[in-house]
């Protein structure tokens, strides 16, 4: 079963009025939970679901280009260490 958005906005406590709408915006990509490409216009209020869940998407990459890239430092100071302050040999 598929569910039709309906034409009523909250915001003017009327049917939509399309393209008079300062908020009524167009999007064009790819659809972050099916891939499929979007060029739609539509409510910027409606597309706000959609919107959340690529920013999701693009912080977790974020975030683990960041954990990447913090580990790679963490190896090239272990190595620079080393060359700085070898470790002592034993006497004797």
């Amino acid at each position: 079963m598929q569910l039709k958005p309906g034409s009523y906005c909250p915001l003017l406590k009327k049917d939509c009025i399309g393209t008079q709408c300062a908020w009524f915006t167009q999007v064009r990509g790819q659809h972050p939970q099916t891939g499929q490409e979007v060029d739609e216009w539509s409510c910027a209020i409606t597309w706000l679901p959609v919107l959340l869940i690529e920013n999701s998407q693009q912080q977790r990459q974020t975030g683990a280009a960041v954990e990447s890239f913090r580990n790679e430092m963490v190896k090239g100071n272990e190595v620079l260490s080393l060359l700085f302050n070898p470790p002592a040999l034993p006497r004797g």
